[in-house]
């Protein structure tokens, strides 16, 4: 069920009305930010992914179901312009691999800095960086349900799955995270 005043916002952002998609815009970024910075796992990222899944959803507004939350919605973009990204980031890698040296040595070192390192000795971190060597259609679902708190037929909604299927993919990605941290998994 849609919200009165988001499907308001909604109808009128999808009529052309800027100042209402602005404030759609407003109310979610945050969330979205979140969902989309433990997606690419980087803050600038992150920042670039939110701006692209933003003018998408502008370009197509016009085609919001209004019988469907405007949140669920704009995070189904979020999280295909994030796994855009993904797949850019893999080509800009493979392409790195074959520079030659000295391009190579002009490309930024994208290795962790030694106090990134330290901080991920702390429990949260190890978590998070765990979290990052999960498959993404795993951590999708684990990020929308365990960490922003959606339903599982709110994330089946926006990843256009089942429930059951989130359920699974769930269980799996918790798995491999109690594979990857079992010292913290015998701690909870």
């Amino acid at each position: 069920m849609t919200d009165p005043d988001e499907g308001a916002l909604a109808a009128a952002a999808a009529g052309g009305d800027e100042r209402a998609f602005g404030q759609l815009m407003r109310r979610y970024k945050e969330r979205l930010f979140r969902i989309i910075r433990r997606l690419t796992g980087d803050d600038e990222a992150a920042m670039d992914v939110l701006q692209e899944s933003f003018v998408a959803m502008w370009r197509a507004i016009g085609r919001l179901d209004p019988e469907r939350p405007f949140l669920a919605w704009a995070t189904r973009i979020a999280i295909n312009k994030a796994r855009d990204w993904r797949r850019r980031e893999r080509v800009r890698q493979a392409i790195r691999m074959f520079l030659p040296v000295e391009a190579a040595a002009r490309q930024p070192d994208t290795a962790p800095l030694a106090d990134q390192i330290l901080a991920a000795t702390r429990d949260a971190d190890r978590v998070a960086v765990a979290l990052a060597q999960v498959p993404a259609h795993l951590r999708e679902a684990l990020v929308l349900t365990a960490i922003e708190g959606m339903s599982y037929a709110e994330a089946a909604d926006v990843l256009g799955i089942t429930r059951k299927a989130v359920e699974t993919r769930i269980a799996r990605a918790r798995a491999m995270l109690v594979q990857l941290c079992p010292d913290l998994a015998a701690q909870s």
